[in-house]
């Protein structure tokens, strides 16, 4: 098979390997999107049996202040009828204390068991609103699992077609090659470009001048030395421009050269101040020397 046909081929073979893992992606990640909708559900159901426990702790406790509530009742409506039957001051002190106590009690009994009604009545309402949040949230999933699965069909039968695809291009090729080429479009999304002026187009990098000649001849199958990718060589056009630097970016030679001599009249400028000012500097010592001599002169004549 001759390389321009292999060329030919993994071209048409990324085209199909790119859709191909894009949906095998999506078809791994689908499931996930259940996900959020599954853990509402879960956490809806767990803190609805939390409170139907609760709801049925106060229903049993209501039950047993009514009953509690109907014994005193009777016992202070007991009392009450006696008091028609007392024949000393004892047994009407007795059955004044007996009715005290059992009214006492039915008072507190009545508020306690009022409190739990209105706890279990609001326990009520909290489950009827949980039941029909878990029966709405149990449709939606319902709903979107029914989705998903339509969803994955269709990516299952448009990989089935790809795969039909595939399998027409790759049985007599090289295993190897392509093996490295799905892994390279598994990472970079494309596993084979060109080169335009020594430059591979793939990773904008410039290629070793003899490895890019090689390239241009386009007799064997080679791999991008810095991204990987199978490389083949294409003109580039007339108005395209590969290089890194242009003459009006870079300057010409002889602005260049300009500027060497720029540099060099600068220095020269530089040193000739530099030798002024020393001599400027020799020039006040030598004064201020003749100077001391000649009061030294001055001195001695004075001293003979």
């Amino acid at each position: 098979m001759e390389t321009t046909e292999i060329f030919e081929r993994l071209k048409t073979l990324q085209d199909i390997l790119v859709q191909k893992y894009d949906l095998e992606a999506k078809v791994e990640e689908a499931p996930k999107q259940l996900s959020s909708q599954e853990e509402l559900l879960s956490r809806l159901k767990k803190e609805f049996i939390v409170k139907n426990a609760d709801y049925e702790t106060i229903k049993d406790k209501v039950l047993k202040l009514r009953a509690e509530l109907e014994e005193a009742i009777k016992s202070r409506e007991a009392g009450e009828k006696g008091m028609d039957n007392i024949t000393t001051h004892r047994e009407y002190e007795a059955l004044e204390k007996q009715i005290a106590e059992a009214t006492d009690k039915e008072n507190e009994l009545r508020k306690d068991l009022q409190k739990e009604e209105k706890s279990l009545e609001e326990l009520k309402e909290n489950l009827k609103i949980d039941e029909d949040m878990i029966n709405s949230q149990e449709a939606d999933l319902a709903a979107s699992k029914e989705s998903l699965n339509a969803q994955l069909a269709d990516y299952e039968s448009q990989l089935k077609a790809l795969k039909e695809e595939e399998d027409k291009i790759v049985p007599d090729m090289d295993q190897e090659i392509l093996f490295k080429f799905e892994r390279i479009i598994q990472r970079n999304s494309e596993g084979i470009v060109a080169v335009r002026n020594g430059v591979c187009t793939g990773c904008h990098m410039i290629l070793p001048a003899q490895f890019a000649n090689t390239v241009h001849e386009n007799e064997e199958i080679l791999f991008c030395p810095y991204c990987s990718r199978i490389l083949f060589h294409e003109d580039a056009e007339e108005d395209e421009t590969e290089s890194f630097f242009t003459l009006k970016e870079a300057g010409s030679l002889a602005d260049l050269d300009d500027f060497s001599d720029e540099e060099e009249e600068l220095d020269e400028d530089a040193e000739n101040e530099n030798n002024e000012e020393y001599r400027d500097e020799d020039s006040d010592s030598y004064d201020d020397a003749d100077d001391d001599l000649a009061d030294e002169d001055s001195e001695e004549e004075v001293e003979e």
